[in-house]
Formats: C-alpha cells, structure tokens, sequence
C-alpha cells in the first residue's frame, strides 16, 4: 500500500492584526482548506476599532460579533484575541506580541502559517507579519511546512517601493468555488466596507480575485507570497 501524504488533513493557522484581515486577505483559501477537511484556527491580535475617534462599547461588542460570526462563516474556528493597541502595535515591545502568538503552539501548532505582508502600509500588518515569522523561525524543533503571506485591499495596494519592498505572489489558490461564500461571510463586517471604487468595497474585492485568477489561468484567485516552505 503506497502512502500519500497529501491525502493528510492540515492544521492551518492564520494570524492577524485586526478582525476581518482573515476574511479580506484569505477568506477563499480558509472556505477551500475547510473543504478539504483541514482544521482552520484564527488569532487576532486587536480589537480593530479602539484606535477610532469616539469608539464606543457597543461599536467593539459589534465588531467581535462580526469577528464570530464571518469566522464561523468561513468554517475556521477563532481561538485567541490579543488586547494590542489598534493601529499602535509598534508602541508595544515585539517581544509580548511573539511571546502571545508562541502561546497557541502547544494547543494547535500548524502545517501552514497565513499571516500579513509586511510590505502593507498599515504599522499593525507589518508588526504582526514580523511578530509571526520570529515566532516560527526556523528553529530545529519547528515542524510547520509553509508561511504565506496575504494582501490586504487597502494595505498591500496602498503601500508603494519607497517605502517598503512590494507583495509579490508566487501562489495563486482557485477560489472560483468559494468567492460567492467569501463575499458572504465579509459582509458580517459591513461596517468596515466601503463605497464602490474604493479597494475594500464588495465590487473591488471580487474584481481582485478575477484578476489574480487572470494572472494564474484561474477563474478566480487569492494571491500569496511563500516565505519559507521546508519538506522533511
């Protein structure tokens, strides 16, 4: 009898800065990974909405209320919350940011590690993008296979050269099944969407998928960046 291992079930762990990253950024590649009987966690690292003129208690209450249910949507499974400071996460030494993601690796240590570009313009993606890759550095006792990186409309786009090195996807995951169910489950996140033409509107975000899905021969796509991919 001939083993396959790709006929093995994957833990998958994405990690975030804010809620609704995971959606925007991956949602398609978590719907595909669910459906392929990979177990899916999530872990946020802020609230999202603390940074904002004004925020209320019932502005964060709705907002975790849209982290459950899209996350729930999607078919992964939200298991930590950092209390960081939104939009302020390089006023907080990296070390607690690493020490909280290396937490979770004695309850779910993951084959594949999702995480923000560092390229992004938003300080809280490129924190936890660095936070992500100290926590998994390729240690001997480390036993995750991949880390990808993700874009985030209005972050990846918005950076430019002069300031960071640009995204640049080496991995296109076909979504054409899932963009209908990712577009679903990002609407719980209303609140954080945007008019048509902007980047994180409904429209731009589907439109993303078609033109990475044009770049890779795909109807549509989510596009990433392999970091580091180790076969043992």
């Amino acid at each position: 009898m001939v083993f396959d291992a790709k006929l093995m079930n994957k833990s998958v762990l994405i990690i975030v800065a804010h809620p609704d990253d995971e959606t925007i950024g991956c949602g398609g590649a978590i719907l595909k990974h669910v459906s392929e009987g990979d177990t899916v966690n999530v872990i946020t690292l802020t609230d999202g909405v603390s940074s904002r003129s004004s925020v209320s208690f019932e502005d964060n209450k709705a907002r975790n209320e849209a982290a459950v249910n899209a996350i729930n949507a999607l078919g992964a499974n939200w298991i930590g919350s950092g209390e960081f400071p939104d939009n302020n996460m390089d006023s907080i030494p990296i070390l607690k940011i690493i020490k909280f993601v290396e937490s979770f690796k004695e309850s779910f240590y993951p084959d594949i590690i999702y995480t923000h570009s560092p390229s992004d313009l938003n300080v809280d993606h490129t924190v936890a993008a660095k936070a992500t890759l100290t926590a998994f550095r390729p240690e001997p006792k480390e036993t995750y296979s991949e880390i990808r990186f993700f874009e985030i409309a209005s972050s990846t786009d918005f950076s430019i050269k002069q300031l960071n090195k640009r995204f640049e996807p080496n991995l296109f995951i076909n979504i054409e099944n899932f963009i209908s169910k990712k577009i679903k489950a990002l609407q719980h996140y209303d609140m954080e969407m945007r008019d048509y033409p902007h980047s994180r509107s409904y429209k731009k975000i589907e439109s993303l998928a078609e033109y990475r899905g044009s770049q890779s021969g795909l109807p549509c796509a989510e596009a990433f960046e392999v970091v580091r991919k180790i076969r043992r």
